[in-house]
Order: structure tokens, then sequence, then C-alpha cells
């Protein structure tokens, strides 16, 4: 073999490089393979990190310098629906900037129960810092400028063949495990024989990456991070990039509209920022893309796995694409890293599948509903919307209230970052109680086995996930409970366990046992008053049997 490691990770977009964060901290050997050059520009796609992101960002030491870049500190992070972007304002959903993100109480998303709020910037801004601490990292290889062409697996691991782009020399690697995250048109996918079922066309978006200098200078009133256009010509959506003269421009097509090159984009441009033909502008880049409703049959072969868009592709509604993805690679790269360290068996890997393909499959719903009810809103503009009489400002009072109704749960939502959970997985212990149901904007803090556990504040000012240890943590919330055969058996397993004593502070009401056993990517594991009886079958079940 040419190079051997621990995980090979195919692909270096912010799915990759997370997952490969993540393994190093572990003490995992992992190689990334990037066919692209180091620090070459992604595509301006994801535009927001969800709190559910934040949180494990926090834990991997890079959620403060994420939260130093994007937009400018003062930026408001609102949501604003006008005639155009420069037009008449219909409604506004108010979200603070990142210099008053842990501060402000004012908006539907600043009474979230976590220590990280969401953080809106653009992936131009986000995967440079992810390399740059990535490739910092002992235990990490960077290939770029290569690409894998092929491989192989055995009882004991994967042999994967690759190709420098640049000389053409060729390589082989030995890995203990594959993962691809090379996105939807996932090389690893194919080769793997997974296939993507679902709907293959929900939305059209001519996407236009656009410098404007003299733009921000022409809206009208306060500043705000995206722009919903709604007029009869043209309903499209506009994000501040840098907060000065860079922004991204989605032509939302109709569904007859099946050609992209077929709808002026310089017309339909002008009729979404509300500007003469003579404004000027620069198009740096085009970005179109076709929103679908795809979901793997399988996320794993063997040693082999997929993740993030390799896996599933969906409208981006709630930001939950690239989020998404992260959470499969935090999902995975956990299960991995106790396989690797010994403590947890080859089956705890089969719950992976078991846990994230049923999530993805929920929330790729949630967002294909969502897109039908805008594609809908769309086709509905009234047409004197724009109209200065009576008439015209009733309008624009109805399409205002049905939009900020219909949109704050997608900007502000709740339910998806904090309400799904995982069930039938072979690592929880369920106790017969149902999770609570969840929305895209709602849910109800619970500790139902496979739920994400409720955040609370400890008495010294940290976070409860700050206190979470590697593998397991017990939160006792009654020091007189007996803790002692569970902390004697992980520890004759190697299963890493932090006891947390948790006393003088009020929690949330979903804490109603006196123990209460959390994984470390904070998602209940069993709960109870007091152990089981049989905690040598509690702990083979966390590792896996």
């Amino acid at each position: 073999m040419d190079h051997q490691t621990d995980v090979l990770v195919v692909g270096a977009g912010p799915v990759g490089l997370t997952m490969a964060m993540d393994l190093a901290g572990r003490g995992v050997r992992v190689t990334v393979v990037e066919t692209r050059h180091y620090g070459e520009p992604p595509n301006v796609k994801c535009n927001h990190v969800s709190a559910r992101t934040m949180e494990r960002f926090r834990r991997l030491g890079v959620a403060a310098k994420l939260r130093d870049a994007g937009l400018p500190p003062d930026y408001p992070n609102d949501v604003v629906f006008r005639t155009s972007m420069s037009g008449l304002e219909l409604t506004r959903i108010p979200i603070p900037g990142r210099a008053e993100r842990y501060t402000s109480r004012e908006g539907p998303d600043t009474w979230w129960p976590t220590p990280e709020p969401p953080h809106r910037i653009n992936q131009l801004f986000l995967e440079p810092i992810l390399l740059h601490h990535t490739a910092a990292l002992p235990g990490v290889t960077l290939l770029n400028r290569t690409q894998v062409t092929g491989f192989e697996q055995d009882a004991d691991g994967v042999t994967a063949a690759m190709t420098g782009l640049d000389d053409g020399a060729t390589r082989r690697i030995r890995a203990r495990y594959l993962v691809g995250c090379d996105g939807g048109s996932s090389s690893v996918r194919k080769a793997i024989g997974a296939k993507l079922e679902g709907t293959p066309v929900i939305q059209r978006v001519q996407s236009s990456y656009i410098r404007a200098p003299g733009l921000r200078a022409r809206l009208p009133g306060k500043p705000a991070w995206s722009y919903y256009s709604v007029n009869p010509r043209r309903c499209g959506t506009v994000f501040a990039i840098d907060g000065q003269e860079t922004w991204l421009v989605h032509n939302h097509l109709h569904p007859h509209e099946e050609d992209f090159d077929a709808v002026d984009r310089d017309w339909a441009i002008r009729q979404i920022l509300g500007v003469e033909g003579d404004f000027p502008y620069e198009i740096i880049s085009r970005e179109d893309w076709v929103g679908r409703r795809l979901v793997a049959d399988r996320f794993r072969s063997g040693r082999v796995f997929i993740a993030g868009d390799a896996a599933h592709l969906w409208v981006p509604y709630a930001g939950y694409g690239m989020n998404a993805g992260i959470a499969d690679a935090l999902n995975l790269s956990w299960l991995l890293g106790a396989r690797l360290a010994g403590w947890g068996s080859e089956a705890m890997l089969d719950a992976y599948e078991a846990e994230r393909q049923p999530i993805t499959q929920q929330v790729s719903h949630f967002a294909m509903d969502h897109a039908a009810k805008m594609i809908r809103a769309r086709g509905a503009v009234p047409p004197n919307i724009e109209a200065n009489d009576a008439e015209g400002a009733r309008a624009r009072e109805q399409v205002g209230r049905e939009a900020y109704e219909l949109n704050v749960q997608q900007f502000c939502c709740a339910g998806l970052n904090f309400g799904y959970f995982y069930s039938g997985s072979p690592l929880i212990v369920a106790d017969g109680e149902e999770p609570p149901g969840y929305t895209m904007g709602g849910f109800t803090p619970s500790t139902v086995p496979g739920c994400r556990a409720p955040h609370f504040w400890l008495a010294d000012g940290r976070s409860v996930y700050d206190a979470f240890g590697p593998g397991y943590s017990l939160l006792r919330f009654d020091a007189a409970a007996d803790v002692g055969p569970l902390q004697a058996e992980a520890q004759a397993r190697g299963m890493p366990l932090t006891v947390i004593d948790v006393a003088g502070i009020e929690v949330p009401e979903g804490y109603r046992h006196r123990l209460v056993l959390c994984r470390e990517d904070q998602h209940v594991a069993w709960r109870g008053d007091a152990l089981p009886a049989d905690v040598p079958a509690l702990v083979r079940t966390l590792c896996g049997g």
C-alpha cells in the first residue's frame, strides 16, 4: 500500500471536513481525498448553520471562529418580504445579527434552549474555516487534486485506488472504513449499489451569484439577510453574502419552465431586485439547481458508508441540506470512533443507517411539503399587489400575513433542530413512552429515550453539554442514587462514562427521572430512577452487543 489510514473520507466539503475533524479529535487516523485544489472556493450554496450544528461545532472548538465570519457583526439577519427587493415591504421576520445573537430577546428564535443559536454564514466563508482547522489537526491527511477511482473491501478493510488529477499518478490506500461525502453525484453511492428514491424534480431555481456595489444604497428601511420578492412578474429570493456588494439571487421558475436558459436571466434578476434596465451589476457565477426529494435506499455496504448529499437530496428549506449532512457525519464519526477505540462492537455501526435514514425521510418530507406550499403561494400573487390604493394595501396585508405564518417556521425551525428523535435504534433502550411529535417550527422537550436531552445551564454556568464526556454521560439528579455498578461495568468494557451530578438548579420539566443516560451526541439512551437489574445487559446494548 502507498498509504494506510483508519478512515478514508471521500470529499472535503463541510460534511467530509466535519467528519475528519471529529474523528481526529478521537485519535483516529483519517485521510480526506478531494478533487479540488486546496483552498479552492466552494460554490455559493449553504447560507445557514443550524443550532444543532453550532452545538457540535462548539464541542469541536470552531464555533467561535465561525461566529466571527460572514456578514458584518451589526448586519441584521432578518428575513423580509417585499414586492421586489427594493419595493414595498409586506412583512419581516426579525432575527438578530451575530453581534447580538447571544443576548437579543427580540424575535421568534431567541428563546431557543441551546448554548449555541443558529448562525447565518455562506459556505464561501464557512468552508475555508473548517478546512484550515481540519488541516492543522494531528492525524489528518488531506490529498487534494486526487480522485478515488474504485475500491474493494474485505473482512478487514477497504483498498481504494486513487489517481492524481495533475500528474496522473496512481496510488492505493488501505483503510479500515471508507465514507463517501462526495455529493449528489456520489461515485461511492453508485459503487455500493445504493439508489436514490423519491421525487426527482420539485422546483427548478435559476440562481445567480452577483456583485452589485450600488444595490444596498437602493434598499429602503432596515437591511436584511434574506429578501423575498413577491410580484406577478417574477418571484425570487436574494441572500446577502458579504453584507456589502455580493448577493445570491434565486429566480424560482414556474412549473412549466423546464429550461433554465429559456428564461431571460437579466430580466428576471431586475424584476426581483426592482431595478431599472441600466442598473449596473455583474454576474460572478451561475448556480442553477433543481430541488428534489431523494433519499438513498441504504446508507451502508459493509465497511463503506455514505453521508450528506451522497445519501439524500432535497429542497434546502430550513437550511437542512448541509446541516442534515453534518448530522450524518457526526452520528457516524462517534460510532466509528467507538469501534476503532475497541469498546464498540462492529454491530454498533448498524445504528447509523437505523437512525439517520428515518430522520432524512422525515426532514425531506417537511422540506417537500413546504416547497409545495411556497410554489402555490408564488402562483397566487394578487395582480394588484403593487397598486397604490386601498385594494392594493389589503392585498399586501394579506400576502404579508400569510408569508409570515408560512415562513417563520422554516427560518425559526425549533422543531427540526430540537424535536427529531431516534426510534428503533439498537443503541436506544426504549421504556414504553412514545416520543412527542414535532413540526418544522415546534417541539416538546423530552427525555424519552431517543430524544435530544433538553438543554439547561449548570450551577457553575456551563452548558450541560459542555460537561458531557466522550461516549456516554450519566445525569444524576439525586446524589443518593447508586451508580457504582454502571461505572464498574463501563470500566470493565472500556466504555467512556462521565457522571454529572446536577443539584441546586431548576431543570426543564422533561427531566422526571433520577438518572438520565445521554450519548455524546446529546440523545438520551436510557433513563430510570434506579439502575436496571441487569447492568451488564445495559452496557452491552450501549456498546452494540
